[in-house]
């Protein structure tokens, strides 16, 4: 099966310096689940979203997104905007999370004591759409028959879950006796904003989730162990979970899930290894149509060798463009990767070269900006745009 788009991109980008001027009062990391928005800083962004569309229009970059601008960090405004959790802005590093977990070990090197997080405190429900409000900013900057030329993302479900101590997702006053229960619940909430977005015309969303990616690290899997956490079960329960929330989707709602190893400040990425540990169950046991996995850089990220696992009727969107750094890559190195992907997709499913294309794409291998305030060292709003233009580029000469 072919991807939706043989160009694509992740989502999120750079901010413009007027976004980031009216977010000031913001920027705080203990400030990242605030529901508290002025309605200055909400018009700044639905006007940054408007140009930042019209941007992509001009230019013929597809899958259109509203680079994540209404919200501080990729995972922002949805946990904490569903009943049963409440947001946290000051958990102490290193009690309140998995020991040697990557990215709080990372933050506490860099002189970080504390991180905000969100736990369930009662019980989850879905009373209210969390994202809807910022899809139909997006939309409705668009003419109706552009809508399927869109993509929304969300955030993982686990991404709470995965990072705090065991048996603290969920307090005892949630009314919860166990991470099944937890996830059984938000899985409904996730099911529930589905049907929402999809009600209001999406018909693509992403659902990012590079924590899956701590499962190829030896430093969790060994902060695991000391914990007494078996990985194995975990990785299931997540997967689980996710095939939950996708259960009942609407057929036309293209589904697909992001990998990345950490994108934050200064090119700072949180995890290396290769997809190796989790390929086969990636692809073979979620229900995901496309998986945009990160492959720029093989000591981070590993070869393409994993690919080996993917089955027919699923695709990958090879994520061969950096958003870590300015210079601007070869055109025919690309090429010359995209063709070894296939060469190790086309042996392991034993068809042709021809055939294992149809089922690839490219794309930078994550957001341009996770977070207001991250962004590739070096990488200006012009070379983003050049390098997104550079994928469109490729993909128009590699597949017509």
């Amino acid at each position: 099966m072919a991807p939706p788009f043989r160009a694509d991109h992740i989502g999120s980008l750079l901010r413009p310096q007027s976004l980031l001027e009216a977010r000031s009062s913001l920027s705080s990391p203990s400030q990242m689940y605030s529901l508290d928005i002025p309605q200055l800083v909400k018009d700044a962004e639905t006007q940054a979203i408007c140009e930042v569309v019209q941007t992509q229009l001009d230019k013929g970059i597809r899958p259109i997104t509203d680079g994540e601008y209404a919200r501080h960090i990729y995972y922002g405004g949805f946990f904490e905007k569903l009943s049963g959790f409440e947001a946290k802005p000051d958990l102490p590093i290193p009690d309140a999370f998995r020991t040697d977990f990557p990215t709080t070990t990372g933050l506490a090197k860099m002189g970080a004591k504390t991180r905000a997080a969100v736990l369930c405190t009662g019980k989850i429900e879905y009373k209210e759409s969390p994202y809807l409000s910022e899809w139909l900013v997006l939309r409705d900057n668009l003419p109706r028959n552009l809508w399927p030329e869109a993509k929304f993302t969300v955030p993982a479900p686990n991404y709470q879950h995965i990072q705090l101590k065991p048996g603290t997702a969920w307090t005892k006053e949630s009314g919860y006796n166990s991470d099944q229960e937890y996830f059984d619940d938000l899985s409904k909430c996730y099911a529930a904003e589905l049907q929402t977005l999809y009600g209001a015309g999406l018909r693509n969303i992403q659902v990012d989730d590079p924590h899956l990616t701590y499962f190829c690290s030896s430093q969790f899997l060994e902060g695991c162990k000391k914990d007494g956490t078996d990985t194995d079960e975990l990785l299931d329960l997540y997967t689980r979970t996710h095939n939950q929330l996708l259960a009942n989707k609407p057929v036309d709602l293209h589904a697909g899930m992001h990998l990345c190893r950490g994108n934050m400040s200064g090119s700072t990425h949180w995890v290396s290894g290769s997809y190796e540990k989790i390929a086969y169950k990636l692809f073979n046991e979620t229900d995901y149509q496309t998986y945009y996995l990160e492959f720029d850089a093989l000591e981070r990220a590993g070869g393409f060798e994993p690919l080996r696992f993917l089955p027919r009727g699923k695709n990958v969107v090879l994520g061969l463009v950096s958003t870590k750094t300015p210079a601007l890559e070869e055109k025919e190195t690309i090429k010359g990767k995209i063709s070894a992907a296939a060469a190790v997709i086309a042996r392991a499913q034993g068809i042709s070269q021809d055939e294992a294309m149809n089922c690839l794409a490219i794309s930078p291998q994550c957001g341009f900006s996770s977070s207001s305030l991250a962004g590739g060292k070096g990488v200006t709003m012009e070379r983003m745009w050049e390098k997104l233009q550079l994928v469109r580029d490729i993909s128009q000469e590699v597949w017509g």
